[in-house]
């Protein structure tokens, strides 16, 4: 009865030991780490840019139609984005969408924006395909 107990006992504190083990785990892969904005702030960081300073930002997307792709022209126009419509070669999607705007790189603004994008192409069918800025240097 004894040696029953004991091994209940080392089974249960095995199993706590495992659910321990994969919080910790999850804690420490924190999603944000995984994402396209954050990992676009920090490789900017990296090559010293100072995300205070305000970036010329380029945003993409893909559209299937040429009137989708004018309705998020004059949507973005109208909150003073730099907007330019290509027809392209593309099957799927033939039409691009390059947005520019200058910005202050905070991570809740770009997940914020990519979110915002990510609805509005997928309103007219098409993708949002992310961001792109230049390197600005710390004290410019």
């Amino acid at each position: 009865m004894d040696w029953f107990l004991i091994l209940v006992v080392a089974g249960g504190a095995v199993a706590v030991a495992r659910i321990v083990t994969k919080v910790r785990a999850l804690r420490k892969h924190d999603d944000s780490n995984d994402d396209w904005d954050f990992r676009m702030i920090e490789r900017l960081r990296a090559q010293g840019s100072d995300p205070f300073q305000p970036h010329e930002v380029d945003f993409f997307f893909a559209l299937p139609t040429e009137e989708g792709a004018q309705t998020i022209r004059a949507r973005l126009e109208a909150e003073g984005f730099s907007v330019e419509v290509r027809e392209g070669s593309g099957v799927e999607h033939p039409y691009s969408v390059y947005a520019s705007k200058s910005l202050r790189l905070t991570l809740t603004e770009m997940r914020e924006l990519s979110q915002r994008f990510t609805r509005l192409a997928q309103e007219h069918g098409g993708r949002y395909d992310g961001w792109t800025a230049p390197v600005v240097p710390r004290g410019a």
